[in-house]
């Protein structure tokens, strides 16, 4: 008569089961307790903001340093009724050409590669125009300042030119000149798009200040300047 044995299978595939409940168990507990580590680290801590369509692009890391000669000012022409050159002599802007920008894929303003340059908005208004004409710029590349750098140093009744292609100058006066984090200038976006006199021609100048976030690919404040037409 032959002996019967035992069948371990069963059990075994029972102790392996067991075993990894267990493992699980250990994974799902140990995310629990870093999560509410995280969560304790991060109170009190501003989100980030998501930038809105209206912000200006403002990858400073994708632009071009090369410096641009006073022939090549020079040899810029625009047609009559265009912005041809931003001059503000108390930052030391000195002819700096302005080119039209229009929006990114994403909805941003485009802002000219040319640390140098300043964009101005085609869907904004012509200087000279009734409106307000919206520029931008960057403040800065990887290894040089860009024509905006010194932007914020400017004050309530410090002058800003515009001329033409034509040769027409237009003067404004500096209306206020703030510096906003991204979230507020999310918020505040939309006074940039209208005079702060109701009634008289204004520019407005955006460009990028504050720290740079590897994650959002930006500068993580704005600085926002108004001016009117004098």
């Amino acid at each position: 008569m032959a002996l019967s044995t035992p069948n371990t299978k069963p059990r075994i595939s029972t102790i392996i089961k067991i075993i990894f409940l267990i493992c699980l168990a250990g994974i799902i507990a140990r995310l629990a307790i870093w999560e509410s580590h995280y969560y304790k680290s991060q109170e009190g801590k501003e989100r980030i903001e998501p930038r809105t369509t209206g912000d200006i692009s403002a990858d400073s890391t994708n632009v071009d340093e090369t410096i641009i000669t006073n022939d090549q000012k020079q040899s810029y022409i625009v047609a009559a009724d265009q912005p041809r050159f931003l001059n503000i002599e108390k930052i030391g802007i000195h002819n700096a050409r302005i080119l039209p920008v229009k929006e990114t894929s994403s909805g941003a303003i485009a802002v000219p590669i040319s640390i140098f340059d300043v964009g101005w908005y085609t869907k904004s208004s012509i200087p000279g125009k009734t409106g307000t004409t919206i520029l931008d710029g960057h403040n800065g590349g990887p290894t040089m300042q860009g024509v905006f750098k010194n932007l914020v140093l400017l004050e309530k009744g410090d002058h800003i030119e515009i001329e033409m292609g034509d040769g027409t100058k237009y003067t404004y006066q500096v209306y206020d000149n703030n510096t906003y984090t991204l979230k507020e200038a999310n918020q505040k976006m939309h006074s940039m798009q209208v005079s702060p006199v109701n009634g008289v021609e204004s520019i407005s100048i955006i460009t990028c200040t504050g720290e740079w976030s590897n994650l959002q690919r930006t500068y993580l404040s704005r600085q926002f300047l108004r001016a009117v037409r004098i």
